[in-house]
């Protein structure tokens, strides 16, 4: 288990070197605009400085869910999902904030209370009824911190390798916080291409890594590399051990709050979050049911996206009293 949290810390410190590398050049926004956020892309002004970028589809007249993605990922991870579920319901999508092609202010709190806020503002200007919200990694984290704050809002969560809460034995601080830590890493990680760091940090996120293609690879890399979401992202990892322990705090003494239906979904291969937080994550919420993936990764929504979906399917049909 050491060896293997280890490892997990390892993995954790790549995907944040590879996307805070400096020496690759910058990407303009509007080019990333041009090339990722065309239509079926939508934009929404929330005020305060604040865009949202989102996708709004599937079955205008089904009910609501509401699909978070990870750290350093963007909407375009739930296309698996969307064109699965978006017959009988409607799929709403969004760039979190510091990611993707959503712009907000540069100091807009980057923790996880303050992307579930920002998703009340963005549900809030699209008038949604209430929905269920779904999230992987980071997205999971956001979405459950959601259903505690808002729970009049949320319909049932479905959250999908999710953070925030820390794997049993995990060592304190973790490797990627040591690994962080080393002296002059970052300036080493310079001399190096970021791509190819990028590609074996996603293609450790999958069980089956050849889904990862050359076009995934390119929009992680591209998107990453735009000025304010690459400050976006020091901003984030510069937030430290301490806070990451707070957030465990505070999810196991509050995931009990969650009283709407819960659908936990673990791919047993993930090497970013081992699945024995998958129990923890079960356990604290009443009722909640549990599936675990024993081909599945990290990102499971594109690492199994028909036995995913078929699950999720059969939960929301539940959820909605739909035959």
């Amino acid at each position: 288990m050491r060896i293997l949290l280890w490892i997990v810390g390892i993995l954790a410190a790549l995907i944040a070197l590879a996307f805070l590398t400096l020496g690759d050049p910058a990407v303009p926004r509007g080019l990333l605009v041009k090339k990722y956020g065309q239509a079926p892309s939508q934009y929404a002004d929330l005020g305060g400085g604040m865009t949202a970028h989102y996708r709004d589809q599937g079955n205008a007249r089904g009910p609501v869910l509401v699909l978070l993605h990870g750290s350093n990922a963007s909407l375009h991870t739930w296309g698996p999902w969307v064109n699965r579920l978006g017959d009988r319901f409607r799929v709403v999508t969004v760039d979190l904030p510091g990611h993707g092609l959503t712009i907000v202010p540069e100091e807009y709190p980057l923790s996880a209370e303050g992307m579930a806020d920002f998703v009340d503002a963005f549900s809030t200007k699209l008038a949604l009824p209430r929905f269920v919200i779904g999230g992987n990694s980071m997205g999971g984290h956001v979405a459950l911190r959601f259903a505690i704050k808002y729970p009049l809002r949320t319909a049932a969560v479905i959250p999908i390798d999710t953070g925030g809460i820390i794997p049993p034995n995990m060592p304190e601080p973790p490797a990627f916080f040591r690994i962080m830590s080393v002296p002059g890493l970052r300036e080493v990680f310079r001399l190096f291409p970021g791509r190819p760091i990028a590609e074996a940090t996603l293609k450790a996120s999958f069980a089956n890594q050849v889904l990862v293609t050359d076009a995934m690879i390119d929009r992680y890399w591209e998107l990453n590399r735009e000025p304010a979401i690459r400050a976006a992202t020091r901003k984030r990892f510069r937030m430290g051990w301490d806070y990451w322990r707070g957030e465990d705090r505070f999810m196991r003494a509050n995931l009990g709050q969650i009283k709407v239906p819960a659908l936990v979904l673990w791919g047993a291969q993930d090497k970013l979050i081992p699945v024995e937080a998958a129990e923890l994550v079960k356990g604290a919420i009443p009722g909640a049911q549990l599936i675990v993936y024993p081909d599945g990764g990290h990102i499971l929504q594109e690492d199994l996206p028909e036995q995913s979906t078929a699950d999720a399917r059969t939960f929301l049909k539940a959820v909605f009293s739909l035959p």
